[in-house]
């Protein structure tokens, strides 16, 4: 036994100044970002901002991939199965990183074992829009119709499973409406019905709509946040029509493949919140309507942890199966 703990101990001796060599040469070759979206959504604008100045203070590409499909699954899988060893990493949205777990049936892996956290990036409203012609002009006349018209209003989201799928369903169960859910793949798509008045209400993440927005080709009815988004100063938030205690936040955060170095995780997590704290990173979030958040890889697992809680009972109440 003596002999044997010796040999350990000489192992450990002999491995661990090759993590730190390995965390000290970190980047030494591309790092690929998988993006679990369609190119054009509000997380994949984010995850290319991050990554370009992640490239500049490293040295070495830091290269978005777009791997979509099944609500942020197959990008998540991806990451998941990928060596940890720092240069595969997923940017992603609560689906991937945490709610799928309670909503999915076979999924290829298990975001709370396989993903360790590395920085919330930032967090956003979601938004409440309708097409121009649309009979309620405000939220408070959208419950009135859907209450007088059930089932009969079509409400759209960016994929089922995703955040804005879920919102609308604790819109739902918050004001007593049914209204039928039609999912789509992607923002971009939901967009173009939204514009194109194939769907009545669109349930998504806010920076892609306000541009649609304050060009007058759609309406905003509410955010879900508890305060009014300073992009759109004259939306009010759901409590504010009546509904007090509703609050749903989009957010991203990046993890990656559990077994990464921790020296490579804090390196990573650096970058990300000198970006956030740059001036350049500041004005980029607020002009897209993000809040940057940043802190440590423990504040993203105490976040997660309690996103879980919030949303699984109004998961199960819905009876959101995949």
């Amino acid at each position: 036994m003596r002999l044997l703990s010796l040999a350990l101990w000489g192992l450990a001796l002999v491995f661990a100044p090759c993590h730190a060599a390995m965390a000290q040469a970190w980047p030494d070759r591309p790092v690929t970002v998988i993006v679990p979206f369609p190119a054009g959504s509000a997380v994949d604008f984010l995850a290319r901002a991050t990554a370009s100045h992640l490239s500049d203070s490293y040295g070495k590409p830091f290269v978005v991939e777009n791997r979509t499909g099944a609500g942020g699954n197959i990008g998540g899988a991806a990451v998941a199965k990928a060596a940890a060893d720092g240069y595969t990493l997923l940017f992603g949205t609560p689906s991937p990183i945490a709610i799928n777990r309670l909503m999915y049936k076979g999924l290829s892996y298990d975001s709370e074992k396989d993903f360790t956290p590395v920085v919330l990036v930032a967090k956003s409203p979601l938004i409440v829009t309708t097409r121009l012609d649309f009979p309620a002009k405000t939220f408070e006349e959208l419950i009135a119709y859907a209450k007088q018209n059930p089932g009969k209003v079509n409400v759209g989201n960016p994929g089922n499973g995703t955040l804005g799928h879920i919102t609308a369903e604790l819109i739902q169960q918050f004001t007593g409406v049914t209204m039928t859910t039609v999912a789509y793949r992607g923002t971009v798509p939901l967009m173009t019905d939204l514009l194109g008045g194939q769907v009545d209400v669109a349930m998504d993440f806010m920076p892609t709509y306000v541009p649609q927005v304050n060009e007058r080709k759609i309406r905003a009815l509410a955010v879900t946040t508890s305060q009014r988004a300073k992009q759109l100063p004259d939306v009010p938030t759901v409590q504010e029509t009546g509904f007090k205690g509703f609050e749903a936040s989009a957010w991203y955060a990046i993890v990656a493949p559990t077994g990464t170095p921790p020296a490579v995780i804090a390196k990573l997590n650096k970058g990300v919140n000198d970006f956030l704290k740059s001036e350049k990173g500041k004005t980029l979030l607020e002009q897209n309507t993000l809040e940057p958040v940043g802190g440590s890889p423990e504040d993203l697992k105490a976040f997660i942890a309690a996103e879980l809680a919030k949303w699984k009972p109004v998961i199960e109440k819905a009876n959101i199966v995949m």
